[in-house]
């Protein structure tokens, strides 16, 4: 079985890559960099040196794939929904091409709504190219990533996290390693057939407010949770050098899934994975601190 896995250095990559070595079988990752690839994995995959924006790149190295984990890489384009629109239709392109039996794909929660979800509507474009293939595809409906918190570090630190959202509304959180466990198994298989979609919640839906005592608590730092006017969110990406385009996609991440908004896929024992965003923080965040 060959298997291919884009964004081998990312949050979920890197582990499905271990996960996927240590199950016997030798990866093919397409990396834009190879010389990021961990020290310890380098001489148990087949690297390939690819733009995962360069289709006939993507296409001819996952030429003879059986299995394919893709991911729509992060973009700073000026219109970063028809970017990863763009970037799937690459997906697309190659599992037609090449007869990919099938692919597992890392989309979001939100993507069900198809359009008001500002970045997450780029992968739910992917989602429907690569459901118009015809082949195998599951799509992976994730939470909201603790990873995330890395990005906001500045923030954790001076004890206050700005948010759009109610400090109160609750909502998925899921550490990236339990995705790539879930994503390995679906890859190693072979009994599985047509389009799926699978969520992955995490261990429990949380409010901003019960995220930052969680990680109060477990980091030894006071933090709390402050929704910010939207328009005040928005000064502080441009601030950071975003353009209108990219801050507008990054703010209907948050104001598309505000109200009223309902996941498709219910939390159940099939959504429902290990990791606890306490555990992740002792592990991770601290040691940042």
């Amino acid at each position: 079985m060959k298997i291919a896995v884009t964004t081998p250095t990312g949050h979920v990559g890197r582990h499905i890559v271990a996960m996927l070595i240590r199950a016997g079988v030798r990866p093919t990752v397409l990396v834009r960099d190879p010389s990021r690839l961990d020290a310890s994995v380098r001489d148990l995959v087949d690297a390939v040196t690819v733009d995962l924006g360069d289709s006939d790149a993507v296409v001819a190295a996952t030429a003879g794939v059986n299995a394919l984990f893709w991911i729509d890489p992060p973009t700073d384009a000026p219109d970063p929904i028809a970017e990863y629109a763009r970037i799937g239709g690459n997906a697309a392109r190659a599992v037609t091409t090449n007869g990919i039996a099938r692919t597992v794909f890392q989309s979001s929660i939100g993507a069900e709504k198809r359009h008001g979800a500002g970045e997450i509507d780029g992968l739910a474009r992917t989602e429907e190219l690569l459901d118009a293939t015809g082949a195998s595809v599951l799509h992976l409906r994730c939470g909201f990533f603790f990873t995330n918190l890395l990005l906001q570090l500045d923030a954790v630190r001076s004890g206050v996290l700005p948010v759009v959202l109610p400090t109160d509304q609750p909502m998925a959180w899921v550490a990236p390693r339990d995705i790539a466990e879930v994503a390995t198994h679906r890859l190693l298989s072979t009994e599985w057939f047509g389009r799926h979609v699978h969520a992955v919640h995490g261990p429990a839906d949380l409010s901003w407010d019960q995220a930052a005592a969680i990680v109060a608590d477990a980091t030894g730092r006071p933090l709390r949770a402050e929704q910010i006017p939207d328009d005040d969110m928005r000064q502080t990406l441009r601030e950071s050098g975003m353009d209108e385009g990219l801050v507008e996609a990054i703010m209907g991440m948050s104001t598309g899934l505000r109200d009223g908004f309902t996941p498709e896929q219910s939390r159940d024992v099939t959504t429902t994975t290990p990791t606890t965003l306490a555990s992740w923080s002792y592990d991770v965040l601290r040691p940042l601190l």
